[in-house]
């Protein structure tokens, strides 16, 4: 079975063509700058197959993207299927479900307007991921059977005590305003590759997966099921992230607005593109521009990672008191999977949960799925590259199977 997988933005595209069943990938690539001037990427994960890199393509909307990406495909020369016919499904990342999915579902006039009603959530991902799925349909008919993927799904598990604001509830009434959480496809997934790591069902694990890039977010996930998250109605809230502030007082931003004449869309500009680690050190949002600098004496990149390693320690001990324990810490994501000195840092004082120091020859490896537990350590500290396109293919086929 083929699955189309298809993360779509305001002005991109990205995409994969793989085989849930066996995880073979055949095919990724994006489509970037839709509207403007069209550069489109395709990479063959096939011998013998040429790539394309940021090449011309026309492309006034999502629908001539989709096109592309479709002729790349079965192209008679560096195409990975003979036909469009071979593709079985798409599945589309879809940012908020708000509470109305709890679980990925087939694509129906009525999903598309629930997620519609979602879009005041997520203003600047909803409407685009809707663009995707209509341009899919435009270019492969309605024959196709296509999937909505969730953000937030595997986090609608969460007790009411884990995601009320206290607001009034009023608010939560009429408006819906609670902790969402995002990244919930990865945590699902990693979550699940630790369960078979430690040869264990997921059903008698406590597992804290901790989600860390430029977005980051961390799960505490008991029995199989997301029981709390550190990213709240949008994925603003929680660890100080690239260039989002994570949590604060929310009176530093009367302050500010009052003190420089800020409107609130300024304020949230600075909050969402100019805080976290690039605020902290004004050197970058790249932890790897971080590492160079501290190198050089750079004592504010070193407080950045400080301040977010921090924060990364401090939620760890607070999920495993949420779940009264915890089983297995898992690192993932570009900083999660590549940053050996971070995750020495992240949980050195552990000790007293039962973690001792990571051993070291394991923990250097990057991009690998391997247990970095150091000698004794009665919680199992494991490193899994996320895979967010598999688990969105592997929901579709399981959706599309059963029809």
């Amino acid at each position: 079975m083929n699955i189309l997988v298809i993360n779509a933005g305001s002005s991109s595209l990205k995409y994969q063509l793989l085989d849930p069943d066996s995880g073979k990938l055949l095919a990724k690539g994006l489509c970037e700058r839709i509207g403007i001037d069209g550069k489109f990427t395709y990479k063959p994960q096939i011998e013998g197959k040429n790539a394309l890199n940021a090449v011309d393509v026309a492309m006034p909307t999502h629908s001539e993207a989709i096109q592309a990406v479709l002729n790349a495909l079965v192209d008679k020369d560096n195409g990975v299927i003979a036909s469009m016919e071979e593709i079985d499904a798409v599945g589309h990342r879809v940012v908020h479900g708000g509470e109305s999915f709890a679980s990925s579902v087939l694509l129906t006039d009525d999903v598309m307007k629930a997620i519609e009603q979602c879009n005041p959530l997520a203003p600047l991902h909803n409407p685009a991921n809707l663009i995707g799925i209509n341009a899919c349909t435009a270019v492969l008919g309605s024959k196709t059977p296509q999937v909505a993927v969730f953000d937030t799904a595997f986090h609608q598990t969460m007790p009411p005590v884990a995601y009320t604001y206290a607001i009034p509830y009023e608010y939560y009434e009429n408006d819906k305003i609670r902790r969402y959480g995002f990244h919930g496809t990865s945590h699902r997934f990693v979550s699940q590759r630790a369960a078979a790591m430690l040869g264990k069902p997921i059903e008698e694990l406590k597992i804290i997966t901790c989600h860390l890039g430029n977005g980051s977010s961390i799960a505490a996930v008991k029995n199989g099921k997301c029981v709390d998250t550190t990213m709240g109605l949008t994925p603003l809230a929680g660890l100080p992230m690239g260039t989002r502030a994570g949590d604060m007082d929310a009176g530093v931003m009367e302050f500010l607005m009052n003190k420089y004449g800020w409107d609130m869309k300024e304020m949230m500009n600075v909050l969402n593109k100019k805080s976290g680690v690039l605020g902290i050190s004004g050197v970058s949002s790249d932890f790897r521009d971080l590492d160079a600098a501290d190198e050089q004496g750079n004592v504010r990149a070193k407080l950045a990672k400080d301040v977010f390693c921090y924060d990364v320690k401090k939620y760890i001990g607070a999920y495993a008191a949420a779940m009264g324990g915890v089983d297995a810490i898992v690192f993932t994501a570009g900083v999660g999977e590549n940053g050996p000195a971070l995750r020495i840092a992240m949980t050195d004082g552990l000790e007293y949960m039962g973690v001792t120091h990571l051993n070291e020859q394991a923990n250097a490896v990057r991009g690998q799925e391997i247990d970095v537990s150091g000698e004794g350590s009665r919680v199992r500290v494991l490193v899994i590259p996320t895979n967010e396109e598999l688990m969105i293919a592997m929901d579709t086929a399981e959706i599309v199977k059963g029809l």
